[in-house]
């Protein structure tokens, strides 16, 4: 980001606090980001940092070019609603990171004619790997969608929606998706000990065995289809595996469960928007 606008956090929790170190790491001056807790002594290891803190959400936002909105969805109306004269004089772009909320919902809660970039991130974000969707609402400007983008870039992968539904969609993906690779985890390992491996060794080879998987997946030219048909040996041990998958219906199993995912997401914005 050219001139490095001013950075405000309303909530420091984990992933305020990912996206901070990622910026950081990548050079943004700690000087110009502000973090923004009710409880001060919270955030006190911030400052020591360089950041500057406070208590005052409305400062904040009066003096920001760029507000991320890092609070809980269900408090976040509550947040907002005091912020609204001063959103209104100040004009910031306002990037929220609140599963579920829409940013009709934001925008209406800020008074309106507010550029709101909504995202849905996952946890990997805290280790830097994240993968997060991004929707801009029709006042965001290119150089705002340029400084969003910039700011989420650096806890991982950011893609654009054109359309705010398909956010849905990327909470059932990769919002939540790292809760099925940890699941699947856990389900090899308890097998492995089951085989007669000891926990810690079940435990290593798993996770390697996954980090690997999501490398090879990475690095390669062909997709995920072709890697498993070519460590799939006709009448091997993989091939075997692989059938007893497909016997339970692995695919409509995680159909389904994605399926149930995007409708939970889709009720949360109804609910919480109100």
């Amino acid at each position: 980001m050219k001139n490095y606008p001013t950075l405000a956090f309303i909530g420091a929790g984990n992933m305020a606090r990912a996206i901070i170190g990622g910026l950081i790491k990548q050079g943004y001056p700690a000087n110009k980001i502000w973090a923004s807790e009710p409880d001060l002594s919270r955030i006190q290891d911030l400052q020591t940092q360089g950041l500057n803190v406070t208590d005052s959400n409305i400062d904040v936002v009066s003096n920001a070019d760029v507000v991320v909105l890092a609070v809980k969805p269900q408090i976040l109306k509550a947040v907002l609603l005091p912020l609204s004269e001063a959103a209104q004089q100040s004009k910031p772009l306002f990037i929220s990171v609140a599963a579920g909320i829409t940013s009709s919902s934001i925008n209406r809660w800020l008074g309106g004619n507010q550029s709101v970039v909504r995202c849905m991130p996952n946890t990997p974000a805290l280790v830097g790997l994240g993968a997060s969707g991004l929707f801009a609402n029709s006042d965001v400007s290119d150089e705002q969608r340029n400084q969003a983008e910039a700011v989420m870039s650096a806890t991982g992968l950011t893609l654009w929606v054109e359309d705010e539904q398909q956010l849905h969609a990327i909470t059932a993906v990769s919002g939540s998706g790292p809760a099925y690779y940890f699941l699947f985890m856990e389900a090899m390992i308890s097998a492995g000990v089951q085989q007669g491996l000891t926990l810690d060794a079940a435990t290593q080879l798993t996770l390697q065995t996954a980090k690997g998987a999501a490398e090879m997946a990475l690095q390669s030219d062909v997709d995920p289809a072709e890697l498993r048909r070519r460590v799939t040996s006709p009448n091997g041990t993989t091939e075997q595996a692989i059938l007893a998958f497909q016997r339970h219906d692995l695919e409509g199993i995680v159909a389904d469960a994605m399926g149930a995912c995007a409708t939970r997401s889709i009720a949360m914005a109804e609910e919480l928007g109100k």
